[in-house]
């Protein structure tokens, strides 16, 4: 089957029941998705899918084709300047261990762009299937309030 991921195209040779998560980390070498619960419950796996935020331990591969796949490797521009949500996170300390950074950013711009980032609480409330076991929660807020701005001008 053929994967579309961060505007390249994979041709891999999958089990129909291998999902995005076990493609993306041992198929294609991407590994900034974390396998957290391998459950759908803790976020760390979370990639775009076609801009939607999407669990990639609950998502078959398989019905990934034909749509676009994007990781915490494919978010900054080839010059190497981060996205407005890396910056954010950067700037506003949103991590501490890192584990769950990548599901967290991932997460945080589905939650701009499909317009859930309006006030502190809708940011919460959208945010909250993507665990931080450091808690650093109100510091992921700040950030996903800055990188709106941002994302918003440009």
């Amino acid at each position: 089957m053929t994967l579309r991921v961060n505007g390249s195209t994979h041709a891999v040779e999958l089990d129909a029941r291998t999902t995005l998560l076990d493609a993306l980390r041992e198929h294609i070498g991407l590994t900034g998705s974390k396998k957290g619960c391998d459950h759908g419950q803790c976020g760390a796996c979370t990639v775009l899918i076609d801009g939607s935020r999407e669990l990639s331990c609950l998502t078959l591969a398989v019905s990934s084709q034909q749509r676009e796949v994007t990781t915490i490797e494919g978010l900054a521009r080839p010059d190497g300047d981060l996205h407005p949500m890396q910056q954010a996170f950067i700037d506003h300390d949103a991590f501490q261990c890192g584990y769950c950074t990548p599901g967290q950013i991932l997460s945080a711009i589905g939650c701009v762009s499909e317009g859930h980032a309006d006030t502190p609480a809708g940011i919460r409330e959208y945010m909250s299937g993507n665990i931080c076991r450091c808690a650093a929660y109100p510091n992921i807020v700040a950030a996903v309030m800055q990188a709106r701005d941002q994302m918003a001008g440009g």
